[in-house]
């Protein structure tokens, strides 16, 4: 991923790498990141975009094991992932089990049909205000990647619970990566490569969930469990899918995110988080 971007917040001595949902939602986690940079060294890399071959999960991983090679030197690394990104972070440790540290997975995304059509159906009870708002953007801009962006802005207050404003670096979003890696991972699922491919994670995971989130998360928790032993599960009131902008959620959020990644780099049994820089 030499070509591509990866950018980088804070001076930490431990390395996070905070990974993108969308798919194709390249600087979402912007906010983030930033926050916590304030206790780690974070890197942020964009996911490739469309263009010759069509993408898959593969390539993903592959171009991610390539940022974990070319900016962690071979030091201990955990995967913050977000929507699409925890499942390319799950994805990602399946292949490489003894690369990452520890997961934590942000809203993941669903794993079975039964927990697709759950979120279909909670979507569908968003306000008229949002739908009629979705259908506009439809209907307005012909660029299918500028108004796929606009829609991932009231698809994040729809998915919220109380929101502040979207603070993320999002301005487009690829249209055709998105449609692409999505219809892969989809495809690998319809296969039974996920989630039984987990199995081989070794790692601890901690699975963070709002409990207004459309994503369920508890059906999604119970999709994962089977196949890894290490799996924690937390869900935070009056909270949607990014808790980091939600006004109820975020502190709480964010001091469990810092503890925990602590207590994965443990030094001589007390936990450390690093002083803000």
């Amino acid at each position: 991923m030499t070509d591509r971007i990866v950018r980088e917040y804070g001076h930490g001595r431990e390395t996070l790498i905070v990974v993108h949902g969308g798919p194709a939602a390249a600087g979402d986690l912007a906010p983030l990141a930033r926050v916590l940079s304030q206790h780690w060294r974070v890197l942020e890399p964009y996911q490739r975009g469309s263009g010759g071959e069509p993408l898959t999960v593969a390539t993903h991983v592959e171009d991610l094991d390539a940022v974990i090679r070319e900016h962690c030197g071979g030091r201990p690394v955990i995967l913050v992932g977000h929507s699409w990104g925890a499942m390319l972070a799950l994805a990602y440790a399946a292949a490489h089990p003894t690369a990452p540290t520890a997961l934590v997975l942000i809203g993941c995304g669903t794993f079975s049909q039964a927990a697709r059509t759950e979120f279909e159906d909670r979507r569908k009870r968003a306000s008229v205000a949002h739908q009629v708002a979705l259908a506009q953007i439809a209907r307005s801009d012909h660029d299918p990647n500028r108004r796929l962006a606009v829609r991932a802005r009231v698809m994040t207050r729809i998915y919220g619970f109380d929101v502040d404003d979207d603070a993320s670096d999002l301005v487009s979003i690829d249209a055709v990566a998105h449609s692409e890696t999505w219809a892969d991972m989809v495809r690998l699922q319809n296969a039974g490569v996920y989630p039984a491919a987990f199995a081989a994670i070794d790692c601890p995971v901690l699975m963070l969930h709002g409990d207004c989130d459309p994503h369920p998360g508890r059906l999604i928790r119970d999709d994962l469990a089977p196949y890894m032993l290490q799996l924690e599960y937390r869900e935070f009131p009056r909270c949607g899918h990014s808790p980091w902008i939600e006004r109820a959620a975020r502190e709480e959020f964010l001091a469990c995110v810092n503890q925990w990644i602590a207590a994965r780099w443990t030094r001589g049994g007390e936990v450390r988080v690093d002083s803000p820089v």
